[in-house]
C-alpha cells in the first residue's frame, strides 16, 4: 500500500483528556469544579498549527474507551491528520489540572499515551516532513521514548528540522534527571529546535535561572540549531545561528494560562515553516500565546499569521 504524502510538520506524543479547574486555586483540594477538555502538548500545538493554516499530523495512541473517541474527534474536527493515532486496551490518559494564574499544578494518570510503537512512524512518511515535533512528556515513559527517538534519528539523516518543547517535570520522569539531560542533549545534537520554559530549566539542571543568556546558551552548547528558553511574563531569550535576541511579554488581561507555551510554540513553528526570520517567528508565537491567554480553553478560530506579527 503506497504511504501517503506527508505533512508539514508531525507531531508526535500525549493525546489527553484534561479535566481543569474551572476557577484558580491554590492546589487540588481548593478546587471542586473541573471542565472535561481534550489535552496533551503535542496535540494542543498541532490543533494550534492547523488553525494557523499548516498542514500536520499528531502520531499518538489513546484508550479503545469512550474518552479516545472524543479526543481523535477533536483533534480531527481541528483540521489535523489523525490516521496515525492508535487504539490500545490500556485506558486513555487522564490529567487533572488546578488552574494558577502562575504556572498551573497536575497529577498525571499515565495509561495509553506511552504506548507509541514503531508502526505508527514509518520511516518513508516521516523522511517527507519538514519538522518533526514532540515533548519531554511524550519521552518520559517507554516504548514511547525508544521509538520517537528512533524516529528523530532517521528524520534528522533526511533533513527533516526535529523540534523539541522540553517540558520537564520530576513527576512525570520519576526524578530521573539524567534520563532527561540525555534525551535533551540527543535531540539538541541533531540540530533541534529546542523550546523550554525558565521552570522546566531550572527543574531539568537544578539550578535557577538567575541570567537567561547564560541558560540558553547552556542548552545551544548542546548542539541546538536554535533555542527559545520562555520567561512567563517577562517574555522569551532565543539564541540562533546568527544571533540572538531578547522579546518582552506584553499585558494580557489572563483568563486561562493552561496551553500558552503551546499557543506560543506553534505560532513561532508556524512562522518558521512560512520562512519568516526568528524575531518574527518569536513575535508570531508571543501573538498566538497572547491570543491563548485571553481565551479560556483551546482557541477555536482561524487564526492569520499576519495578525500575530505586532
Amino acid at each position: 500500500m503506497a504511504i501517503p504524502a506527508s505533512p508539514e510538520i508531525i507531531c508526535i506524543g500525549e493525546l489527553l483528556l484534561d479535566l481543569i479547574s474551572l476557577d484558580y486555586a491554590e492546589d487540588f483540594r481548593a478546587a471542586d469544579k473541573y471542565q472535561r477538555l481534550p489535552g496533551g502538548s503535542p496535540a494542543n500545538l498541532a490543533m494550534n498549527l492547523a488553525r494557523l493554516g499548516r498542514e500536520v499530523a499528531l502520531v499518538a495512541t489513546v484508550g479503545k474507551d469512550d474518552a479516545g473517541s472524543l479526543l481523535i474527534e477533536a483533534v480531527r474536527a481541528a483540521g489535523v491528520n489523525v490516521d496515525h493515532i492508535a487504539r490500545d486496551p490500556d485506558p486513555t490518559t487522564l490529567i487533572l489540572v488546578t488552574k494558577s494564574k502562575a504556572v498551573s499544578n497536575f497529577e498525571p494518570y499515565r495509561m495509553a499515551d506511552r504506548k507509541i510503537a514503531a508502526e505508527q512512524l514509518p520511516a518513508d512518511y516521516l523522511a517527507g516532513t519538514k519538522i518533526l515535533h514532540t515533548t519531554a512528556f511524550a519521552l518520559s515513559k517507554e516504548p514511547a521514548r525508544t521509538n520517537i527517538l528512533t524516529a528523530m534519528r532517521t528524520a534528522a539523516q533526511h533533513g527533516t528540522r526535529i523540534s523539541v518543547d522540553f517540558n520537564y517535570a520530576d513527576k512525570i520522569w520519576g526524578n530521573d534527571r539524567a534520563a532527561g539531560l540525555s534525551t535533551l542533549t540527543e535531540i539538541a545534537s541533531a540540530g533541534g529546535l529546542i523550546k523550554v520554559s525558565e521552570v522546566d530549566f531550572e527543574r531539568l539542571f537544578a539550578e535557577t535561572v538567575i541570567d537567561y543568556h547564560s541558560a540558553a546558551h547552556k542548552i545551544k552548547a548542546l548542539g541546538a540549531h536554535v533555542v527559545c528558553l520562555t520567561l512567563g511574563e517577562e517574555g522569551c531569550f532565543v539564541v540562533h545561528p546568527d544571533g540572538e535576541f531578547y522579546l518582552p511579554a506584553r499585558e494580557v488581561a489572563v483568563k486561562d494560562t493552561t496551553g500558552a507555551g503551546d499557543a506560543f510554540w506553534s505560532g513561532f513553528l508556524a512562522a518558521y515553516l512560512a520562512g519568516k526570520d526568528w524575531e518574527t517567528c518569536a513575535r508570531c508565537g508571543r501573538g498566538m500565546a497572547e491570543l491563548k491567554l485571553g481565551t479560556v480553553g483551546p482557541i477555536q478560530h482561524k487564526v492569520e499569521l499576519s495578525q500575530l506579527d505586532v
